[in-house]
């Protein structure tokens, strides 16, 4: 009986020390993670405070024009009018409407890039009906950020092809448009102007969910502890007495 209570003992003390030490590992990972991804954050917000880069910077990188995401830009250029898109299903401050995407040719670049000109609100009544926004001929001024190529969303079919779309293939833009578009897109910002309203979601870090993470496994750690030792030591001491 006391081999048995004794090999009970130990495999119950095994079994404790390892759901301790995984948990406890598990929640030390999890704040690793928010660590890096505050890192992350604070590369980017140090990116977006230096100087603005050129037309020609940003031609020249070319395919590797994604190192340069978050940095300031300021672009000369002429808007490609008929390759407007409109992204559909686009939210910013909670209401659905349209990401206008167009496409800016490079003065003196040699290139062109996709613009992220803004949102605006879709015409609830006539699905097919585009919204005014004004796109001026002749040369312009764009100051934005360097961003990734516009998100996608979830669709069953194709990228499509006309003004509305849910989504914008760059292969095949490239093609149908004829334009040396780079692998990047810019996100145009400042005020409200040509129709376009310019209010884009910060990113987020996610860090208060690796927090939540890591308490809730150093919870379930001190939990096994404190279930082992009132199961193996006091309740059997509460038994005797």
């Amino acid at each position: 009986m006391s081999t048995q209570r004794t090999a009970r003992f130990w495999a119950v003390t095994l079994a404790a020390g390892l759901g301790v030490g995984v948990t406890a590992w598990l929640g030390a990972w999890q704040m690793s993670r928010a660590s890096q991804k505050l890192a992350i954050q604070a590369a980017i917000e140090q990116r977006k405070g230096m100087p603005a880069i050129g037309a020609a910077e940003l031609a020249a990188a070319g395919g590797t024009a994604g190192s340069l995401v978050h940095r300031q830009v300021e672009l000369r250029g002429t808007w490609v009018a008929p390759g407007t898109v409109y992204l559909d299903n686009r939210q910013m401050q909670a209401k659905p409407g349209f990401y206008v995407v167009t496409p800016l040719r490079l003065e003196g670049a040699g290139g062109a890039v996709l613009v992220e000109r803004g949102w605006v609100q879709r015409n609830f009544t006539d699905r097919a009906k585009l919204p005014l926004v004004e796109t001026p001929a002749g040369p312009v001024v764009v100051r934005g950020l360097v961003a990734p190529l516009p998100s996608k969303l979830y669709d069953f079919g194709s990228a499509g092809s006309g003004p509305i779309r849910q989504n914008l293939d760059l292969a095949q833009f490239r093609a149908e448009t004829g334009l040396p578009l780079l692998g990047v897109s810019v996100q145009q910002t400042g005020p409200a102007s040509e129709g376009l309203l310019r209010d884009w979601p910060e990113p987020t870090t996610g860090v208060e969910r690796h927090y939540g993470y890591a308490f809730q496994w150093w919870a379930l750690a001190v939990l096994i502890a404190t279930l082992y030792a009132w199961f193996q030591f006091i309740a059997p001491r509460r038994k005797r007495h």
